[in-house]
């Protein structure tokens, strides 16, 4: 068992000008957000900054992973209007780099891939903003990631969430650490000139070793981008963090990123897969 939360995963919080407008405009136009859905601890930080990642497909996931503080239960009919509403916020807050995201939906014969299409529509349509998916693995269906790549997002991308061998305690059995791998590597073949991203969380009770294979494994198929980021137990959650990792690990673990040949690594305590996303697509694209 890890033991009490170090200073160093502080919080400030949240508040400013900028923070209010994104929550403001996010109520007013009834889109849902993964920051509060996910009880992400850098809310207010990227808030405050102008900063949002917009999920798709309602509140309500159709897997339970461990690790996950979202809501999962059966989920909302599929909202039409959604695209257009997440576009219509992202141009109102006058946002140069959107990401949008999504529960998962199993229970979808498309598995909510039209859904990221049309988003990806109505952002070209409507805003100038660069466009930015986080995808679930659609059930590892070649045509269905075929169809959110051939709406050619600046970046696309889907989380590995762990090492090999922890897979099956931390995500849904329908997930895994191959399946994640393919998504990705579809994804490349698909459309070889989107810059793809994957992320890890630490913390769980692997070894570094692990996260090197994890990490190589990742880069194998092609993975420009990488975010790792400490495992954070949310309120009521069902996986204990085993270990925080120091600061300095973090950054140990960036450079040997960076040596396998990825074009930006986010490494650190506070790290999610959409943290300062437009600044990591920037960088990795100089």
């Amino acid at each position: 068992m890890a033991e009490e939360k170090p200073g160093w995963l502080r919080t400030r919080a949240p508040g400013g000008e900028a923070y209010e407008q994104v929550r403001a405009e996010a109520r007013a136009s009834g889109v849902h957000t993964v920051c509060d859905s996910s009880h992400c601890p850098n809310l207010g930080d990227c808030w405050s900054r102008g900063h949002a990642t917009f999920m798709l497909l309602g509140r309500r996931c159709t897997r339970r992973c461990a690790f996950c503080a979202v809501e999962h239960g059966a989920p909302e009919p599929v909202d039409r209007d959604e695209p257009a509403r997440v576009a219509r916020a992202v141009a109102r807050l006058g946002l140069r780099h959107a990401v949008l995201t999504s529960v998962a939906r199993d229970d979808l014969p498309d598995q909510g891939s039209g859904q990221f299409a049309a988003a990806v529509r109505e952002l070209r349509r409507q805003s100038g903003a660069r466009v930015e998916l986080l995808i679930p693995d659609m059930g590892g269906d070649r045509d269905l990631l075929a169809m959110v790549a051939g709406s050619r997002p600046e970046v696309l991308g889907h989380n590995l969430e762990t090492v090999r061998r922890l897979q099956p305690a931390v995500r849904d059995q329908r997930a895994g650490y191959e399946r994640s791998l393919g998504v990705l590597q579809v994804i490349k073949e698909e459309e070889p000139a989107v810059v793809t991203k994957s992320s890890l969380m630490v913390g769980l009770g692997e070894s570094r070793e692990e996260v090197r294979e994890a990490m190589a494994d990742l880069r194998e198929v092609g993975v420009d981008l990488l975010a790792i980021g400490q495992y954070l137990r949310p309120g009521g959650g069902r996986l204990a963090v085993a270990r925080y990792l120091r600061p300095e690990e973090f950054e140990e673990i960036k450079d040997e990123a960076l040596a396998m040949g990825f074009l930006h690594v986010a490494s650190g305590p506070l790290v999610r897969s959409s943290y300062r996303a437009g600044e990591a697509f920037e960088v990795g694209r100089c």
